[in-house]
């Protein structure tokens, strides 16, 4: 196995994670696969019913009521500025936690959870996918698979997120 090449290894949360390695959660969105840190996801949730708001940003679907919490939930195709599609049983909501503040983000599937060597994440080359590169950290090539690492803190920056939270406050107050 080259430098650059990793095997995706079987999640296992009572193994401590050594200090160069990093646990992704795995997803797609438009054929494209993407990651993010573990220890930004909350939890993955099967599609539910979704509560639009009015006036609340493009790329915002609504809200979810997530055992009694209100939660905003972006249509990540629509942040990534990618054509939407038909749901499907295979959508999921990604919950993470930004800056403080609780999100959904709706992915097309997810995948798995990958123990991989920070040592294989190479930076972003300029035109890389049909995603912003100011959202990417990284890429990491695993056998065949492209990975592309998200950046929680760029994809929802403090401005969107306060847009995002007016939201949530509009259909509380409803």
């Amino acid at each position: 196995m080259s430098s650059t090449e990793a095997t995706p290894q079987e999640y296992d949360a009572t193994e401590p994670v050594e200090g160069d390695q990093l646990q992704l959660v795995t997803f797609e969105v438009a054929d494209e696969e993407y990651a993010v840190d573990i220890l930004a996801v909350q939890e993955i949730n099967r599609m539910m019913e979704i509560t639009r708001v009015p006036q609340a940003p493009e790329e915002v679907k609504g809200v979810i009521n997530l055992r009694g919490k209100i939660i905003p939930v972006v249509d990540i195709r629509r942040r990534f500025k990618i054509d939407e599609r038909e749901s499907t049983t295979d959508d999921r909501i990604i919950v993470v936690k930004v800056q403080g503040r609780v999100l959904g983000f709706i992915v097309d599937r997810v995948h798995e959870v990958l123990r991989i060597s920070a040592s294989i994440i190479e930076p972003p080359p300029a035109m890389i996918s049909s995603v912003d590169s100011d959202f990417i950290s990284g890429v990491s090539k695993l056998d065949d698979r492209l990975i592309t690492l998200l950046d929680l803190e760029r994809l929802f920056a403090a401005d969107f997120m306060d847009q995002a939270e007016s939201a949530v406050e509009r259909a509380a107050a409803a």
